[in-house]
């Protein structure tokens, strides 16, 4: 048996100072998931080289300041284009001073082929009240953690 396909990924925990959390709804065959905005790694690129031009294409943030590598998350579900068996993403900590309006370099067109479909700023506590599926799942768990806890000092596995 081989190994799996894990493609490497780059995503971002963007936050204002009021709690506000920018999240991307995608649109899969087995359901709609919000998301950190972000993705995986071009040939010859680190992780975060990744994310500032994912920032770009996905929310149009450009010269973002990448922080921390925070969160490690991975999961195995086959890709539906076939070249995956999963992804494993490192999160990094993007803080901004407010909420901006997201303008993606990307046509929605572009966007939709990605499965991405909606963009929008959430609260800690809309997030932690909704009854909405998120990746990583336990994202309100580690939202509350990482605000009222601060930045950990070695990257938490999420999980799933």
């Amino acid at each position: 048996m081989s190994d799996p396909r894990i493609r490497p990924a780059a995503r971002a925990l963007i936050v204002t100072p009021d709690q506000h959390v920018l999240l991307v709804r995608f649109e899969f065959p087995a359901g709609t998931r919000w998301a950190l905005p972000g993705g995986g790694l071009d040939a010859h690129e680190d992780h975060r080289t990744a994310l500032a031009r994912e920032l770009i294409e996905e929310i149009g943030l450009r010269d973002a300041t990448i922080g921390p590598h925070i969160w490690t998350r991975e999961h195995r579900i086959a890709f539906i284009n076939g070249l995956w068996d999963g992804q494993r993403e490192h999160i990094h900590l993007v803080e901004v001073p407010d909420r901006f309006e997201p303008s993606p370099t990307l046509t929605w067109d572009e966007l939709n082929a990605e499965y991405l479909f909606e963009i929008r700023w959430w609260h800690r506590d809309e997030i932690a009240a909704s009854d909405a599926i998120f990746a990583p799942a336990a994202l309100p768990h580690h939202l509350a953690d990482l605000l009222d806890g601060g930045i950990p000092s070695e990257p938490v596995n999420v999980g799933v």
